[in-house]
């Protein structure tokens, strides 16, 4: 089963996104800061690690490169509805990381029909 981890410091979000997944059989669990993402991927080990950009004090893009670092088979997604995350996804590329990207607010069915599609290849 594939398992995906969800943070979002908007816990409403981050709750509605797993019970979506579990809803469409995924093994679905949630962090509401970057800083509990990466604690808790690096126990549950998730296929992916989706991800809002703009949180607290760890942004999804940083809890995203601390992961891949230990995890490199995550694979991980950014999902926002703000303009200014491009230095921020800047930043990742220039130390080798690149993240796919979402447009917040995650349209249910384009998600999962994202991850049905990219979880074939894990």
């Amino acid at each position: 089963m594939t398992r995906i981890l969800v943070a979002d410091d908007e816990k409403v979000i981050a709750d509605s996104l797993v019970k979506i997944l579990a809803q469409a059989g995924y093994d679905a669990s949630a962090a509401y800061s970057g800083e509990q993402a990466v604690e808790t991927a690096l126990q549950l080990k998730p296929d992916f690690l989706l991800t809002d950009v703009i949180m607290g004090l760890m942004s999804g893009v940083v809890a995203g490169m601390i992961v891949r670092r230990s995890l490199p088979d995550c694979r991980v997604i950014l999902f926002s509805g703000q303009a200014n995350v491009a230095p921020l996804l800047k930043t990742a590329e220039e130390n080798g990381h690149r993240f796919e990207l979402l447009a917040k607010p995650v349209a249910p069915d384009k998600l999962l029909d994202y991850l049905a599609n990219n979880a074939r290849r894990l």
